[in-house]
């Protein structure tokens, strides 16, 4: 339900409380997540559990009728008062007890292909309409009766915040059982909610300071990859040189289902605390640039539907419409999986490298050694960074990423060889480290399959604690050139291949690198 608001944005009483009411909402939305919404006590909690599965029952026998919508109601209410435990067990039941009946699908399989092979033998079409009528009969009988449930659910106000809701509390099933029927239900309820959110129905929001106090609340609770620290950052994000949009969609009011924050400059820009502080903001009728620098998702249960893809598109028709001048569109992004996916690696080496069997035999140290550093890059190492005799180049740089506050890597002594060496890994990163086909890199699997290219890295682009532990500060610029995106999508979905710079290829060569 959409929380409503005693002050306007002009009062000075929103202005003096709005810090601790952020807070309150912020840990109101962290309890919520964990505990449901307004749950009961655990005995109430199964008591409500065992009601649920005879409304279940009472919904699918009677289909669409009055006394089923009122069911439907009663279904919704009550699970928002289970605790997490039996929202499970719930889920479980849709999962196992409420799927299809294989047996009646053998069947008309069977009749199915009965009828085929007379038609094909006969050459006549007398068996048509029975085939029409088994090929229905095969669709009705393929739908499992959970789906069932769920389209009655999405026919109901406020049917699909709940739909949403359940799906985001499957996902968190998911990764403590990540079990094939739960897997299939997902993939059910994913199906609904994509036809729900059809882009027509989509209703695209500029947000403004003068947007009510609830609405910019939800923009500070969900930043998810630069946080809102105060009410002076808010407006500043919402100020002159900045655009904000957000999608809503009209089975949910007041809440924006993902947003998009936008700078408008007359470059491309790699550091984000330049785009976030906006000390030398560009006038917007010298913009030629706008920047995406974050795209946050407010609902976890749409996690995997592609509103992200379609709001970047929408937004750049909207500002190509009003602001002709611009001709660049680029992100400045993060590279949240870089750290995690290097230094593991580097620890690894260090420890095959340093092992007393490894040292005798040097046949299977070739076969287990990765050789993430060049040799040129090893000796640099080894030579601007005096250490005991047994310390490796990947040691070195271990203990220089992992350093209290990474200071070392900021170093400017030992920058010249840091950096070329972090900025050719990230560009391996980025570029040649897959999964399934598919880039490792989250951030960049999201942009490369929307048509972008990956333009450039950018030493230091994000010096914030985060920022260092996550990518060592390197920040990324993808850039949608227009008249590319559909070739850019093409090449990435059916050869695997990611489009990128000249510049990045570049990067995956190793430089020579001086201490200083």
């Amino acid at each position: 339900m959409l929380h409503t608001h005693l002050c306007v944005m002009g009062d000075p009483c929103w202005k003096m409380n709005i810090h601790n009411k952020m807070k309150q909402m912020k840990r109101g939305h962290a309890q919520s997540n964990q505990n449901g919404i307004g749950t009961l006590e655990s005995g109430s909690s199964t008591r409500i559990f065992d009601k649920l599965q005879a409304t279940i029952q009472n919904i699918i026998n009677a289909r669409a009728n009055a006394s089923s919508d009122i069911a439907v109601c009663q279904f919704s209410n009550d699970y928002y008062k289970l605790d997490q435990s039996n929202k499970h067990r719930i889920l479980t039941l849709l999962a196992t007890k409420y799927g299809v009946n294989r047996t009646n699908i053998q069947n008309l399989s069977q009749q199915y292909s009965d009828l085929c092979k007379a038609e094909k033998e006969t050459k006549e079409e007398k068996n048509t309409p029975a085939l029409y009528r088994t090929e229905h009969s095969l669709r009705s009988a393929l739908t499992p009766l959970s789906v069932q449930l769920f389209k009655q659910i999405n026919c109901q106000p406020g049917g699909l915040k709940f739909l949403v809701d359940m799906r985001a509390d499957l996902r968190m099933l998911i990764e403590d059982q990540n079990l094939p029927a739960f897997r299939y239900l997902d993939t059910c309820l994913k199906e609904i909610l994509e036809t729900a959110l059809s882009p027509a129905l989509l209703e695209l929001h500029l947000f403004t300071w003068e947007d009510p106090a609830a609405i910019l609340e939800k923009l500070v609770i969900f930043e998810a990859v630069h946080p809102i620290s105060n009410l002076y950052d808010l407006k500043r994000r919402l100020g002159s040189e900045r655009r904000c949009f957000g999608y809503f969609h009209p089975s949910l009011p007041g809440e924006p289902l993902i947003f998009i924050e936008v700078a408008l400059t007359r470059s491309i820009v790699g550091c984000i605390q330049d785009v976030l502080r906006n000390e030398s903001p560009t006038p917007e009728d010298e913009a030629t640039t706008a920047l995406f620098y974050s795209i946050s998702s407010t609902q976890p249960g749409l996690t995997g539907i592609s509103l992200g893809k379609l709001l970047i598109k929408r937004v750049v028709g909207v500002l190509q419409q009003e602001m002709p001048k611009i001709m660049t569109f680029a992100t400045l992004s993060p590279i949240p999986g870089f750290m995690s996916w290097l230094l593991p690696r580097l620890a690894s080496e260090s420890q095959s490298f340093s092992s007393s069997r490894m040292q005798q035999d040097s046949e299977r140290k070739s076969l287990f050694k990765e050789n993430l550093l060049h040799a040129q890059e090893a000796r640099s190492l080894l030579e601007s960074c005096r250490t005991a005799e047994n310390q490796t180049a990947e040691n070195i740089m271990w203990n220089i990423l992992t350093f209290p506050r990474k200071e070392l890597i900021r170093s400017e002594s030992l920058q010249g060889v840091i950096k070329p060496i972090l900025l050719r890994l990230c560009a391996r990163y980025l570029l040649l480290e897959k999964r399934r086909g598919k880039a490792l890199d989250v951030v960049t699997n999201f942009h490369v399959q929307n048509g972008a290219l990956i333009e450039r890295l950018n030493w230091m682009g994000d010096f914030s604690e985060r920022g260092l532990n996550q990518s060592a500060g390197i920040t990324v610029n993808y850039c949608y050139r227009l008249d590319k995106i559909e070739e850019n999508i093409g090449n990435y979905l059916e050869k695997g291949i990611i489009s990128s710079s000249s510049m990045l290829k570049d990067l995956l060569e190793p430089k020579s690198m001086s201490p200083g």
